[in-house]
């Protein structure tokens, strides 16, 4: 089938040193995303966020927080996370390394200190800090501005964490299980569960004597909404399905992604597609690729560009896309051209999910051709065009 035949598909809309501790707790929040925000291709998707209670001192303490992206393939993306929550007490934050908090807030109720605290807010926001902070102000994993990779496509970069000094707490140990309430990240579309106690984390700092600590908080979905300004398509991804060649054995497919958007680039990007073929990947040539084994039938996989190769996808321009070329099996039984098989039945882009157009829009192989023509001149094309959700 020739080139020109593509129909369009429309998208809608993260250690320091380590302190002996006489006492542990851990607190467990929960991010989830509404029920409409489910994904099946990612059913146990959340952001994890662990409070360890590191140090108690005479109603002061140091806790550590940390944040994993658990989700497969949805990143957090600039301006990043901005996570918040309520003091139930009189609770200020004295310190803090690896991030920050955005208001310092009234302080004047605090006597008898030759500093201020780093913030008085009841409702203090917290943000990482940004890349090249001096190493006295950092902590492991933190210093990216608040981004996260995610779990399947940077296992290094998908956590971040910062450590706070808290005071004016009640000196008794049990005062603790007052958990601050009204957990949030800062992201459209998540939501936190109350808090739960769990199993305290454990420490390591020679990989082989265990330290226990105390509070943990853990997760969230969803898709950071940004600006953005499009080119005159309307849309700021193009992805382009082209069936390339039919062999006896197997069939090839390139895969193109372009960048519209004429002001943004897209770092770390990645592409989810579900397609019955799959299963039978051959040989991929410039994607990474992950299977997305949630159900007993593998059809669904993740693409991401190679690092320092085409991991960034340019503004809008000549260079603005990425391309791969797959071979896949044809499986016995299941492989046909016909009735638009050849095309992905989902695609996604960076967790932004396309609508497809209907069946009998796809393109079709002419009812006259030979079975000669369609194993050797087979060529269908695909165009997929995704808008990103704004908020």
């Amino acid at each position: 089938m020739p080139d020109n035949q593509e129909k369009p598909i429309f998208l809608p809309s993260g250690f320091v040193g380590l302190i002996a501790i006489s006492f542990f707790l851990l607190f467990l929040f929960s991010f989830f995303a509404p029920t409409d925000g489910f994904d099946p291709l990612d059913p146990n998707g959340n952001v994890t966020i662990k409070w360890d209670i590191l140090v108690w001192n005479q109603g002061q303490y140091e806790a550590l927080v940390s944040i994993y992206n658990y989700q497969l393939f949805r990143h957090i993306e600039t301006p990043g996370w901005r996570l918040s929550w309520t003091w139930t007490g009189d609770e200020i934050i004295w310190h803090m390394t690896g991030a920050e908090a955005t208001e310092q807030g009234n302080c004047s109720r605090v006597q008898g200190s030759t500093e201020l605290p780093h913030s008085c807010e009841k409702t203090p926001v917290i943000i990482d800090l940004l890349p090249g902070t001096p190493y006295n102000l950092q902590t492991a994993n933190c210093c990216k501005g608040g981004v996260l990779t995610s779990m399947t496509q940077d296992p290094i970069n998908y956590a971040a964490t910062f450590r706070l000094s808290v005071g004016m707490v009640a000196s008794d140990i049990n005062s603790i299980k007052t958990k601050p309430v009204n957990f949030g990240l800062g992201l459209p579309g998540y939501s936190c569960s109350n808090g739960t106690d769990v199993p305290a984390s454990r420490f390591t700092k020679d990989g082989r004597r265990n330290i226990p600590s105390v509070l943990q908080l853990p997760s969230n979905k969803g898709n950071n909404g940004q600006l953005v300004r499009c080119s005159r398509h309307m849309c700021p991804i193009r992805i382009h399905w082209h069936v390339k060649t039919s062999y006896t054995k197997y069939w090839r497919v390139k895969v193109t992604v372009e960048n519209l958007n004429v002001i943004k680039n897209y770092s770390m990007w990645n592409l989810v597609i579900q397609h019955p073929n799959l299963q039978s990947i051959a040989q991929m040539f410039s994607f990474n690729y992950q299977s997305l084994n949630q159900y007993p039938v593998n059809d669904t996989g993740m693409f991401w560009g190679i690092k320092y190769y085409n991991d960034m996808l340019l503004q809008a321009g000549n260079t603005g896309n990425v391309q791969n070329e797959m071979i896949l099996s044809k499986d016995t039984g299941i492989f046909t051209f016909k009735e638009g098989w050849a095309f992905p039945r989902r695609v996604s882009f960076n967790g932004d999910e396309c609508v497809m157009p209907p069946p009998d829009e796809y393109p079709r192989l002419p009812n006259s051709a030979s079975p000669q023509s369609q194993k050797h001149h087979m060529m269908v094309s695909l165009l997929v065009l995704l808008t990103l959700i704004l908020s």
